[in-house]
């Protein structure tokens, strides 16, 4: 399947973004995605709404294997092979898998927002230097706090 080929076959459910991802593609709208386009195969998001669709038509949820055992992604699964050529049928289930994505989405616990890196930077640093001054030391130096005075007046 090539990137021209998944643009048209989803015309009907609606503008789509296709990116590259492991050996095939990643389908998503508004960031979200919701398909995969891996080894000649068209994979939807489903969960317990839509998988049970799934299973009505004889499909399987993606599996790869490992050189020690099989893995199963439970919450992608084969296209019925019919639904590539009924573009109507085709919106509904990739409609129904972006629902699917959505609410996996809200599943999923709130990303902590990252701290700024010079905030952080600055405050490690200050810590550093009450630490070393605690223990009578210059910052960076193993030498007594005198030691590294003396060095650096006589150079």
């Amino acid at each position: 399947m090539d990137r021209d080929f998944l643009i048209d076959l989803f015309t009907d459910f609606g503008p789509v973004t296709i990116r590259r991802m492991f050996s095939g593609f990643g389908i998503s709208v508004d960031g979200t995605n919701f398909a995969l386009a891996l080894r000649g195969s068209l994979y939807l998001r489903a969960d317990e709404r839509n998988i049970p669709s799934f299973e009505a038509e004889g499909k399987k949820p993606f599996q790869y294997q490992t050189k020690s055992r099989t893995v199963t992604v439970a919450s992608y699964w084969q296209l019925p092979e019919r639904l590539y050529d009924d573009p109507a049928e085709l919106s509904d289930w990739a409609r129904a898998a972006l629902a699917a994505a959505q609410r996996a989405a809200l599943r999923k616990p709130p990303k902590k927002p990252k701290r700024a890196k010079a905030a952080s930077e600055g405050s490690t640093r200050k810590l550093t230097l009450a630490k070393s001054s605690a223990r009578g030391r210059a910052v960076g130096s193993k030498t007594p706090r005198k030691k590294a005075r003396l060095s650096k007046a006589s150079s």
